[in-house]
């Protein structure tokens, strides 16, 4: 059984703790609400976490935030407000046996009078059946709900347990958190001194995760007791490339692709090669960052700078051939010049226009004119009958002339921008549909 009940005290350290058997993350867990670094948007005084923990009650809850926030310690802190007991299920090793042994466990507890906290640690690892479980005691009341999960509930919890739970979002450590809890962590494990500028590349190290910070922390000063001071050069040796939090697949990698899309749309190079930066940095496969490029190239910058797509394109290849890291500097021009590139998302637009109409229609006939007439027969019964060569008309084109289906004669789709190469095509569309106006004019008078 993968049950993990806490001992009482609560939070003893165990004895182990002294003889450093225990990692200084462990040994540093606060054991009030007030050692809690971080988080003030849901601890400060009024907030609702604040709340429930000074009223001693506790409603089921899923608590969601990237790791090392200390979702697990606030967890631990709000049931031991309550005086419950608090049972510990992880996602990742437990099945529904499992479950069926913490139901049970709560139930005794109940009839002897004490009320029960299940935790579960990674709780979107559980399947829709697993989650499913919990449903008929959480609203039974048989205990208290605490899931805790680094990944988007809306799409990884069940909506039933949902409806039943309420949602705080953890933040990630903000420096000056991590610069406290970097001075905690000196004082439990000291080390020698830390210079100023290694300092500041720990706490980026961490990226906003406090259990990053302290196991950094435990490593650099184990690994480099006897220097004189921990140094830049140091921290690299013990630590090796400073990655920055990439989560492959879950939110901050769609919300960086988002920072990144959104800075190109908003004609901002600088922001827009910052966060192609990241995303590299992050362990993001260059050649899906080319794909996104090129599809920026065709929403957001469309014919307003046809280059831009073929930039794009280029952009791809080059990296194709090169790899990385010479490779990805074609990606950061690409990135650049569709920043700076002339926007429009015109036939964005006007394409989203035209498949919503199709899907929601039945299927207009091909005006006769315009069907394909390589038989006798077919052109016998009026295939391609009137069709105008464009190229046999003055300026090549057929003035006057209809291509949509009966019904739709006059619908416009795509509007072309005031803004690069559509300021031109613009006008040459108003001087194209100037000209049917008045051949259409012309044949009803002659009629």
């Amino acid at each position: 059984m993968r049950l993990m009940p806490t001992q009482d005290p609560l939070f003893a350290d165990p004895p182990a703790a002294a003889a450093g058997g225990v990692p200084l993350a462990e040994r540093l867990r606060p054991t009030t609400l007030d050692e809690v670094v971080g988080q003030r948007h849901l601890l400060a005084s009024g907030r609702p976490l604040r709340v429930a923990f000074e009223a001693g009650r506790l409603p089921s809850m899923i608590l969601w935030g990237p790791p090392g926030v200390g979702k697990t310690t606030l967890a631990r802190l709000l049931a031991a407000s309550t005086g419950a007991h608090f049972i510990v299920l992880s996602a990742v090793l437990a099945g529904v046996k499992d479950i069926r042994d913490a139901v049970e466990q709560a139930e005794a507890l109940r009839r002897a009078g004490r009320a029960t906290v299940l935790f579960v640690d990674e709780v979107h690892r559980f399947n829709k059946a697993q989650q499913d479980a919990f449903l008929p005691h959480v609203e039974a009341g048989l205990f208290s709900f605490i899931g805790a999960t680094t990944e988007n509930p809306s799409f990884e919890v069940n909506a039933a347990l949902l409806s039943r739970a309420t949602v705080h979002v953890l933040q990630p450590l903000e420096d000056a958190d991590l610069g406290a809890l970097l001075d905690r962590a000196q004082a439990a494990q000291p080390g020698p001194p830390v210079e100023a500028a290694a300092r500041e590349r720990l706490i980026a190290f961490a990226d906003g995760d406090g259990r990053r910070l302290l196991n950094a922390w435990e490593s650099v000063a184990a690994a480099h007791r006897q220097a004189a001071a921990i140094t830049p050069e140091l921290l690299e040796s013990a630590l090796g490339r400073m990655l920055r939090r990439g989560d492959k697949g879950g939110d901050v990698f769609y919300d960086t692709i988002s920072a990144l899309h959104k800075s190109v749309r908003g004609s901002d190079p600088d922001a827009a090669l910052y966060w192609l930066a990241r995303l590299l940095d992050a362990g993001m496969d260059p050649r899906y960052a080319a794909r996104r490029i090129v599809r920026m190239a065709c929403e957001d910058i469309g014919l307003a700078d046809p280059r831009a797509l073929r930039l794009a394109l280029d952009a791809a290849e080059v990296f194709e051939r090169l790899g990385s890291p010479e490779g990805e500097l074609a990606l950061a021009e690409a990135v650049t010049y569709l920043a700076v590139a002339p926007k429009s998302n015109a036939v964005y637009k006007a394409w989203g226009e035209v498949q919503a109409l199709v899907r929601k229609e039945g299927t207009r006939p091909v005006p006769l004119h315009l069907r394909n007439a390589p038989t006798r027969l077919m052109q016998d019964i009026g295939h391609g009958a009137g069709y105008r060569y464009a190229h046999d008309e003055p300026e090549g084109h057929a003035a006057g002339e209809h291509y949509l289906p009966e019904g739709l004669h006059g619908r416009r789709f795509y509007a072309p921008v005031a803004r690069g190469l559509e300021l031109r095509i613009a006008e040459r569309l108003a001087e194209l549909r100037l000209r049917d106006q008045e051949a259409r004019d012309a044949a009803k008078k002659s009629r």
